[in-house]
């Protein structure tokens, strides 16, 4: 379980508790330092070969890890993510936005970047009852967050759109229902990577599908994996 921008690895406490017990869970959190292919190097070292499953960035980067690390990756989910900005100008443009981001990290600190974070429209139906706002706070740095806006945004990620069809292994894409950006973009990655994708479109949730409907998101899981499994 990989999680997304300013999460840690327990942000998905609350999905593994609605997972199948005699399940191996392992949540990892993102590591430091390294750019976008390194970070997904490096997740996929850590945690071998296993069923794969992320969140927002911690999608976009087990995408990556399943296309570098194919022995790794048993089955793939990908919970509200992108394979990044296909166009060039739409990257530059993200890229300047983070940076912007990155500045005010660093003259603010973690606790007003993080309120101004929750802020955004993408997260208008998290109750921030469920945001784990402590976690974030405790789990990050200023120097850990402006390094992930800068060197692990989509406009630092080179875009997969182009290598969707490469993953052979079962892939669920999934988003809320009410992140209609990320609902249709689900879809066109589940018709870019074949027969072997399903989607999911989890109702009542936003773009915090794992901490606004964490029950149902673990329901979802289990089922697929048990359709997935090759018969005895």
């Amino acid at each position: 379980l990989v999680p997304g921008f300013t999460n840690t690895a327990r942000s998905w406490d609350a999905v593994e508790r609605g997972l199948p017990v005699d399940w191996d869970i392992q949540g990892i959190d993102i590591p430091d330092g390294l750019d976008f292919v390194g970070t997904a190097d490096a997740l996929a070292h850590r945690g071998g070969e296993a069923i794969w499953i992320g969140y927002s960035m911690g999608a976009r980067l087990c995408l990556r890890l399943a296309l570098d690390n194919p022995n790794v990756v048993q089955a793939l989910a990908l919970v509200s993510g992108s394979p990044g900005i296909a166009s060039a100008g739409a990257r530059e443009a993200r890229l300047a936005a983070d940076e912007r981001q990155a500045q005010e990290l660093e003259r603010d600190g973690v606790d007003a970047f993080l309120e101004r974070w929750l802020d955004q429209r993408l997260f208008e139906t998290l109750p921030r009852e469920k945001a784990m706002l402590e976690d974030r706070r405790r789990g990050n740095t200023v120097s850990r967050l402006a390094h992930q806006l800068r060197a692990l945004g989509p406009g630092n990620q080179e875009p997969l759109w182009d290598r969707l069809a490469e993953l052979s292994v079962p892939v669920l894409v999934v988003a809320g229902s009410y992140d209609r950006a990320y609902s249709d973009t689900a879809h066109r990655i589940a018709a870019a990577i074949g027969s072997n994708a399903h989607v999911e479109i989890v109702p009542g949730a936003g773009h915090a599908v794992h901490l606004e409907e964490p029950k149902e998101l673990a329901q979802r899981l289990a089922s697929w994996v048990a359709r997935t499994e090759p018969e005895e």
